[in-house]
């Protein structure tokens, strides 16, 4: 149903952390994550104009886009007009302009997904608005936000942002044929560490993922039918002389890290979740990522030893990597400890988050 576009409509979406599977999704694996509970608003209010006035402060940025624009000059990185295009091709055509203003509490580029925060939260007030050829569900908004940052953008990334947004909780997701399973557990407390380091997001995504793709097609030059989500640690000793020295980790990173994940997927869907199984394999996690991907810098390297040291149960970098964030799972009694010790590290924020519901409309 279209929304009356006479009145404000305030869009919500929450960021999400990595907690296995990290540089698994776009390889057609699955991974384990869980939206937080720091989010990005935005709030619509009609202006009887023929234009959307958009207010961003946390990055500094105003725009005006016509409700008519054509949308034939996206550039890299404009989710906001590539979000446009792909609503039109779903039905969902504005018919009037309103001045809206996005902000949020998520740290801006630092592996914590801001940016498809704000891309469904755009996409969820377009639909609001001015309806759809589907209804607004959490399964369209996924589809829409990765048509828009992936298939029309081309970035090298998976599904993981959309679909842990999109719906909430914490989930576990095979990327592949879109299967989703939901976790009610909340994995302990856990702390993010910002760590104030800038990233490259899709190049290191890009170089990541060519480094992957290689060693995979390396191996089927010897077993055409090879699949990596059939391969365990065990055949490494067997796979790995198939790949030229300088692919071998990207190999051992994706077939250790798929393994893990299963293993924590299996800990999950028990009645009572072993909780210290599971942080000895996000300590592993990490371990792959730093050792094999070499994702993480000295201050990452830092913090994460910090919150370790402080009591946590386990840590690990959250994102693409070459800075970002540090998830950390810990006890309640050791949560202030570790949030301090994150801190001394040199994070420039440190802060405990709960399970948040997926995209919603508060209005």
């Amino acid at each position: 149903m279209v929304s009356s576009t006479s009145t404000r409509i305030v869009s919500r979406a929450p960021a999400r952390v990595c907690l296995f599977g990290d540089h698994q999704d776009y390889l057609g694996l699955p991974i384990i994550a869980c939206a937080i509970d720091r989010y990005i608003d935005l709030t619509a209010t009609p202006n009887n104009k023929k234009v959307f006035n958009i207010r961003m402060p946390d990055i500094k940025a105003v725009r005006k886009l016509p409700i008519d624009d054509p949308l034939d000059d996206l550039l890299p990185g404009d989710f906001l007009r590539t979000a446009l295009k792909v609503c039109r091709r779903y039905g969902c055509k504005p018919t009037s302009g309103f001045d809206v203003f996005i902000s949020g509490n998520v740290p801006v580029n630092a592996g914590l997904s801001s940016s498809t925060a704000l891309t469904i939260s755009w996409i969820q007030f377009l639909i609001r608005a001015f309806g759809a050829a589907q209804a607004l569900s959490p399964l369209f908004l996924a589809q829409l936000a990765y048509e828009t940052e992936v298939l029309e953008q081309g970035a090298s990334g998976g599904k993981m942002d959309q679909y842990s947004i999109g719906f909430g909780q914490l989930i576990y997701l095979a990327p592949e044929n879109d299967y989703m399973e939901s976790f009610e557990l909340s994995p302990g407390p856990l702390v993010v560490g910002v760590s104030g380091i800038a990233k490259d997001t899709e190049g290191l995504l890009a170089h990541l993922k060519n480094g992957a793709l290689t060693a995979v097609e390396q191996v089927r030059h010897h077993i055409p039918d090879f699949q990596l989500s059939q391969a365990g640690t065990d055949s490494l000793d067997t796979l790995l002389p198939m790949v030229a020295t300088a692919y071998q980790d990207y190999l051992r990173a994706a077939v250790g890290n798929h393994e893990i994940t299963q293993a924590a997927r299996k800990i999950l869907q028990q009645h009572t979740p072993d909780l210290d199984k599971l942080a000895v394999l996000m300590n592993r996690h990490h371990a792959l990522l730093r050792d094999c991907l070499k994702i993480t810098v000295p201050r990452i390297d830092a913090m994460v030893t910090a919150a370790l040291s402080a009591g946590a149960n386990a840590a690990k970098i959250v994102g693409s990597g070459g800075g970002g964030c540090v998830v950390a799972m810990t006890d309640a009694h050791c949560e202030a400890r570790v949030i301090a010790a994150i801190k001394a590290a040199g994070a420039v924020d440190a802060f405990s988050v709960l399970p948040a519901a997926g995209a919603q409309c508060l209005s």
